[in-house]
């Protein structure tokens, strides 16, 4: 008995040898991977088209990246069902890297009420949060509302008959809107569209009588007088538009219109490959070129670890799933 338990410790030892070795061999390969990365340009899908928050962010992260990896970062715009198809794109991806992916809170809210050949939370690699920023309610000069009690009692003296325009079905502004209607008791007809800068140009027109948008696509034609902001949808007022009063304090206690951008690679992708870009667009955010760009696009730059992004997207998920029970949002 005694040689048998010497010969099994002496395998246990073997066997534990053995398996600090692959753990180093592991590293050194981790190790390996990021100073080779990155071996040729990189793929940034954004799965909107030119001229949306996603794209308008998306181009500067590129231009700020190329320049510290030392490799061209290409957008790629491939938009098409909210964000799902070029998602898809990127879920598909060799998962070395070289193809990231370019989104905002949509992801989460697309699982609520699409069928998606992809999971948000297990499909794809959180690498680093980008930025936060406000959706806003605008329409044409000359509606005639000025304001979210105006536009309420506006909508309740026409039900039904009142449109908003969004970017999409089932993306944020879509939810923003919805959020709305059951927080005022109205109900808005939503006319989507396949982006945000075509729907802005509706309501620009007045074609469409308001908009949901995020404050960073319509703050060029708010600021040129083409668009007028009647309220903006995070919890504190915009420092971009401190006059604009939130929705929550114009008449809607607790409405919350808050998105977030982030960048995210396949599901797969090697850890220390994750963590060279997280630090390098880390860098890019706290560069105080960048940050003025963020502020001049109504964005506030948020520096995290891709755990901290990655539990922020399953939360999202949960939030929003509640918020289409509750409005019984589905797609159409």
């Amino acid at each position: 008995m005694i040689n048998v338990w010497r010969a099994c410790s002496r395998l246990d030892i073997v066997a534990a040898g053995v398996a600090v070795s692959m753990l180093w061999v592991l590293a050194l390969a981790g190790n390996a991977a990021a100073q080779a990365f990155p071996a040729r340009p990189l793929r940034l899908i954004v799965p909107f088209p030119p001229g949306g928050s996603n794209d308008i962010l998306g181009r500067v992260v590129a231009q700020k990246l190329s320049v510290r990896l030392g490799q061209q970062v290409v957008i790629d715009n491939r938009p098409g069902a909210d964000g799902i198809i070029g998602t898809e794109m990127a879920v598909r991806a060799e998962p070395d890297g070289h193809t990231l992916l370019f989104i905002s809170t949509t992801l989460s809210m697309n699982a609520v009420i699409h069928k998606l050949t992809f999971d948000p939370v297990k499909s794809l690699t959180p690498v680093a949060l980008i930025a936060s920023g406000a959706n806003v309610i605008m329409a044409a000069p000359a509606f005639p509302a000025r304001d979210v009690k105006e536009l309420i009692a506006l909508a309740k003296l026409k039900p039904g008959n009142l449109r908003y325009a969004t970017s999409g079905i089932g993306g944020f502004n879509h939810f923003g809107g919805e959020l709305f209607n059951t927080m005022a008791g109205v109900s808005m007809t939503h006319v989507p569209y396949k982006g945000g800068g075509p729907s802005m140009i509706d309501v620009m027109s007045g074609v469409v009588e308001i908009g949901f948008g995020t404050l960073v696509q319509a703050l060029p034609h708010i600021r040129g007088g083409k668009l007028k902001a009647i309220a903006v949808g995070s919890l504190k007022r915009s420092p971009i538009l401190p006059d604009v009063p939130t929705i929550s304090e114009a008449g809607l206690p607790g409405y919350d219109g808050s998105i977030w951008w982030g960048v995210l690679g396949p599901a797969g992708m090697p850890g220390a490959v994750v963590a060279r870009l997280n630090a390098e667009i880390g860098a890019v955010l706290q560069d105080p070129d960048m940050a003025r760009r963020l502020e001049a696009e109504a964005a506030e730059a948020i520096v995290a670890a891709p755990e901290v992004f990655g539990k922020l997207i399953a939360d999202d998920v949960e939030k929003w799933r509640r918020v289409a029970r509750q409005t019984g949002m589905r797609a159409e």
